[in-house]
């Protein structure tokens, strides 16, 4: 397996064929890990959860294009899994977009999702979105096509527009973007079950289809088995692991400053053995130690 990831098979095989693909929500090394070891076939690297976890800030365009690579090294050099980036709008025009697509690829992306929103940009489930016009997005989308070195790289259609020019006009979208080299396509903020069902009966038959699950978002939560019932052939979960982890960190750290002990606290952590076997502590010592007195 290639450092990058990129002899990992099958993500674009994966997408038609069933069952849904469910990619969780992560941000750096240690969630990848530990999505991985909990059975995670692909990993999503949420640019919401790199501004929750890192700047401390709302999903509001603040994140860096190398700050987004950075992140895909670090993970890369973690995990093998394969990993879909989200890319926001790729950070500028067409050109920028291609030079993302490079430094995503090198840095070990296997799929990047690219949106159709203008600056400036915010998370899909915000209001007071505005778009790019349909035929500059599909110039975005031929501009990176063009610019990936290898055809695994698949490249995530995202339109905004069911909140800025409503239903019709988000799946006029979608199909030219299908048309200008998207291999899947992403309806973004659907706000019902009925919605997403639209959806897949207006798109059926061109690309996979995505699905977003925010808590608390626009679109109601549904189960990823109900979401293929509907015709989804990949869902994402990615702002989740950072809202289970703050709502965590704010009883954590409530309980130690009124308590002057995380003793209380002990049931719902890891001790230092504990999360030292999570993250593989013995056995990079032992991986160590067996290059000690090599001739």
């Amino acid at each position: 397996m290639s450092q990058n990831g990129h002899d990992i098979p099958g993500l674009k095989a994966r997408l038609n064929r069933r069952p849904i693909l469910l990619a969780p929500g992560i941000y750096d090394a240690l969630s990848a890990s530990i999505a991985t070891d909990a059975g995670a076939e692909a990993l999503y690297l949420s640019g919401a959860a790199i501004a929750y976890t890192r700047l401390g800030r709302p999903d509001i365009g603040l994140v860096s294009m190398n700050e987004v690579v950075e992140t895909i090294a670090l993970i890369r050099d973690r995990v093998p899994t394969s990993l879909i980036v989200d890319a926001d709008n790729g950070y500028g025009n067409a050109l920028n977009m291609q030079r993302t697509m490079r430094l995503f690829e090198r840095a070990g992306a296997n799929a990047l999702q690219i949106e159709d929103q203008a600056y400036p940009k915010r998370c899909g489930h915000l209001s007071d979105k505005t778009l790019i016009s349909p035929a500059d997005m599909a110039g975005k989308l031929r501009a990176a096509a063009d610019a990936r070195h290898s055809a695994e790289t698949l490249i995530i259609a995202r339109t905004d527009a069911i909140a800025v020019e409503g239903f019709s006009a988000a799946i006029d979208r979608a199909a030219l973007y299908a048309e200008s080299g998207a291999d899947a396509l992403f309806v973004e903020a659907p706000g019902s079950v009925e919605e997403l069902a639209r959806i897949t009966e207006a798109l059926k038959g061109t690309l996979p289809l995505m699905a977003n699950m925010v808590e608390g978002g626009r679109t109601p939560l549904t189960a990823a088995r109900e979401l293929e019932a509907l015709g989804f052939a990949l869902v994402i979960f990615p702002g989740g692991i950072v809202r289970a982890i703050a709502h965590a960190a704010q009883a954590f750290y409530g309980n130690l400053l009124q308590n002057g002990t995380t003793a209380g606290f002990r049931n719902a952590m890891f001790d230092f053995d504990e999360l030292n076997a999570v993250i593989g502590t013995p056995e990079m010592l032992a991986l160590g130690k067996s290059y000690e007195g090599q001739p």
